[in-house]
């Protein structure tokens, strides 16, 4: 299904090569927009990644490009995303994809590990978004920022306590900037109540950035199969 008003727009991905955000890519570009690839794997498989999208690209004309790119140093989020600007023109949506996990009883939980999750989750969000609104602001561009949660942004899971927390952040991040700027910023929670699709998540990014989302702002739109409905609750065992 085309939804409307992508045709044309300028999307950055980060985490653009690999899984969701390389659905996402597909699917942006699918629809008319340019997209910019933002990824820290190698540079064959991020190439071989930007080949691939550019092979489903709608529009001839459409700029299929990225760059490798750590979201966690501010350096690097800068550089990319002036590449970006250099590529496409401009930037009119940004996708927060990039996102890791790390498995530890939170008692034996590295430092190291928890520090690595939250940096990409957590702060690689909040620098990427501020260059976005940044850009936006200089510009006077209507723009959107959509970021990739997880149904742990409310429901923890034992075990990978950085990844809970850095989704619970995450959720809090997303409605502060839409309270404070105003403009369309948006979360998709992916979850696990069957092995989902990326495709089946890429068409939820795409409808947010769509003019059919105009009225949806600061929101986590949950997409995990049913996961949060607390299956236990099935049947009356509490009351």
């Amino acid at each position: 299904m085309v939804v409307s008003g992508l045709e044309g727009k300028r999307v950055l991905v980060t985490g653009g090569a690999q899984g969701i955000g390389f659905a996402v890519a597909q699917r942006f570009a699918q629809e008319g927009a340019s997209v910019f690839l933002v990824d820290r794997t190698d540079a064959s498989h991020l190439g071989q990644a930007i080949s691939e999208v550019r092979k489903v690209a709608a529009k001839t004309d459409a700029i299929i490009d990225g760059v490798k790119g750590d979201v966690s140093e501010e350096a690097s989020v800068d550089a990319a995303f002036q590449k970006a600007i250099d590529a496409l023109g401009q930037v009119d949506v940004l996708i927060n994809n990039a996102g890791i996990n790390r498995g530890y009883s939170s008692d034996e939980f590295p430092t190291t590990a928890f520090d690595e999750v939250l940096g990409v989750n957590l702060r690689g969000v909040f620098l990427s978004s501020r260059r976005a609104i940044r850009h936006f602001l200089e510009r006077k561009i209507k723009g959107i920022i959509i970021n990739n949660s997880s149904n742990h942004e409310s429901q923890p899971k034992p075990g990978f306590i950085a990844y809970s927390v850095s989704k619970g952040g995450l959720g809090n991040l997303t409605k502060t900037l839409a309270l404070e700027f105003s403009n369309r910023g948006n979360a998709v929670a992916p979850g696990a109540g069957r092995a989902a699709e990326a495709p089946e998540v890429a068409g939820v990014f795409a409808f947010l950035a769509s003019d059919d989302a105009t009225y949806i702002t600061g929101q986590t739109i949950y997409v995990d199969g049913g996961l949060t409905l607390s299956a236990d609750y099935r049947q009356n065992w509490a009351s």
